[in-house]
């Protein structure tokens, strides 16, 4: 019996590409990252990514802004009804709990601010990071010491992730760990 397979539309083509290329960026960076490999991990041709997204580099920034973009609406939906230090523990709780594991996703937030020696990735990190800031700034109304004890603590998260100390195992991570929780 002949086996049919169903044929991806454009859009799913497109997502699987980003997830392939969070991985393969996440993992190597914009330099080291193989187009050949996102394309195999995607099941796709090389040749089509490129016709997707151009370049390898628009592809990079096209990751860079997804991940920006799905921050946001986690805390977004984290914060919802909430205002002040409610918003911004909320917010926490949920990079805590939904990002922190992810160890793909953040690692491919470090690829991104590495990457800034360029201009035009640079200005796509500024903007997506700019939007979390100002989120944060609007939702919360607190100032901006408040605001940057936040940011600190997410940073803070990305380098345990990078580290692979998500549950940290090691009793000065476990310390650091307990004390984002608690603020």
């Amino acid at each position: 019996m002949a086996t049919t397979s169903t044929r991806k539309s454009a859009a799913e083509r497109r997502e699987a590409v980003l997830n392939a290329a969070l991985e393969e960026f996440a993992a190597r960076g914009l330099s080291g990252a193989s187009t050949e490999a996102i394309a195999a991990k995607a099941g796709i041709s090389q040749p089509y990514v490129f016709r997707l997204f151009g370049t390898k580099k628009d592809l990079f920034t096209a990751v860079v802004t997804r991940c920006f973009r799905e921050t946001l609406e986690l805390f977004q939906r984290a914060a919802e009804g909430k205002r002040g230090e409610e918003a911004l523990d909320a917010m926490g709780q949920a990079y805590i709990n939904e990002l922190l594991p992810d160890r793909t996703r953040l690692r491919g937030q470090m690829q991104a601010y590495a990457a800034c020696e360029d201009p035009e990735i640079r200005a796509v990190v500024r903007d997506g990071y700019g939007d979390l800031v100002t989120y944060a700034e609007r939702v919360s109304g607190l100032p901006a010491a408040a605001v940057t004890r936040f940011f600190a603590q997410g940073m803070l998260l990305n380098v345990f992730a990078s580290m692979g100390l998500e549950k940290a195992d090691e009793p000065w991570a476990e310390r650091l760990l307990a004390g984002c929780r608690d603020i």
